[in-house]
């Protein structure tokens, strides 16, 4: 099976050298793009505030239809303005991840604070790609650690069989608020 195509389009908001869709392009393992026009026409884009889970609904688009992951590159700082601006932009589909903790240096273990290589790679293993996965994350010292931190999550997140499933399954490895819960402290 061919590797499932993951680009991610480059903001430059931040340090090249340091980032990690930049360092992920030049050994090959992902397109990276400056321009939207050069962006592919089908797929996915992450973009963390669109509020709809990546999930298996998701699967037939990239892994049988052709459509292509793209990592929305930016710094977290303007992720609002970013995400504005690419969405009047692109048609491809926007989706978020699943919460995860981040594993590189600075943002290490924060809640769905990932780099564009974590999140891309997250992607891939959801859709079982798991070497393609491991590949991204490969230029980085850190990037097994991702996989170490996150494994019971990840294993979780790829077995759900609908996005609601895999939603519901993230309180049960994060102390997040789920929002069915009564809050008794209304009354």
């Amino acid at each position: 099976m061919a590797d499932v195509s993951v680009h991610a389009i480059w903001l430059a908001q931040d340090d090249p050298k340091k980032n990690t869709a930049v360092l992920a392009s030049k050994r090959g393992d992902i397109r990276l793009h400056k321009r939207f026009n050069s962006l592919p026409k089908k797929g996915i884009i992450l973009e963390p505030l669109c509020g709809k889970v990546f999930g298996p609904e998701d699967h037939a688009l990239l892994l049988d239809q052709g459509g292509s992951i793209v990592g929305l590159d930016c710094s977290w700082a303007h992720i609002e303005s970013s995400v504005e601006q690419v969405m009047k932009r692109t048609r491809l589909k926007p989706r978020m991840l699943p919460l995860l903790l981040a594993a590189n240096p600075v943002n290490w273990g924060k809640p769905g604070r990932l780099s564009t290589a974590e999140a891309l790679a997250t992607v891939l293993y959801l859709l079982g790609e798991v070497d393609q996965a491991r590949q991204v994350l490969g230029a980085f010292r850190w990037g097994e650690r991702f996989f170490e931190l996150n494994l019971k999550p990840l294993d979780a997140y790829a077995q759900a069989k609908s996005s609601a499933e895999l939603v519901a399954l993230q309180f049960e490895f994060f102390d997040i608020e789920s929002p069915h819960e009564d809050d008794s402290s209304e009354l």
